[in-house]
């Protein structure tokens, strides 16, 4: 004899609806459409992001790796972590990663390596710079692969 499953209600998805939260298809394609029109805008986005991240390595070389300077640093690594897909480049994304990577811990960040963090940060600034948005291009994969395999070492 078999054991009956016994499923309890899901009042949490009969608030919510469906796939999509309630959320309509209709409006989830109307914000993928309004995301495609601001696209023009995602350059000098990701331009000021990276800015806000020279800004980050420009004080850890005035005022040394501290826990504050290691730490606006791991924020402007992790804003690009999200924001680097959302503007057309992944590869800033997967960079961004490996670098929040040796700093997600606030107590391991101290001991990141600075050769291998200013590394990152240089990665992103050129991919950036010479418009090299995913990994299919020989050097953004090279770039990603070599900073990946450092933080793993790093992270041991």
């Amino acid at each position: 004899m078999t054991n009956p499953v016994i499923r309890p209600p899901n009042p949490l998805r009969a608030k919510i609806g469906g796939a999509f939260g309630g959320i309509g298809a209709d409006a989830v394609a109307k914000a993928e459409e309004a995301l495609k029109a601001m696209s023009a805008q995602f350059g000098q986005w990701l331009e000021d992001e990276v800015a806000k991240l020279d800004k980050a390595q420009d004080d850890i070389r005035v005022h040394g790796y501290t826990p504050q300077t290691a730490e606006a640093l791991y924020f402007r690594a992790h804003d690009l972590k999200g924001l680097g897909a959302t503007y057309e480049y992944p590869l800033v994304t997967r960079i961004a990663a490996s670098l929040c990577g040796m700093l997600d811990d606030a107590d391991r960040r101290m001991q990141a390596p600075l050769a291998v963090v200013e590394a990152h940060i240089d990665a992103i600034r050129t991919v950036v710079r010479d418009k090299i948005q995913t990994d299919d291009h020989p050097i953004g994969r090279s770039l990603a692969e070599t900073l990946e395999a450092r933080a793993t070492e790093h992270l041991g």
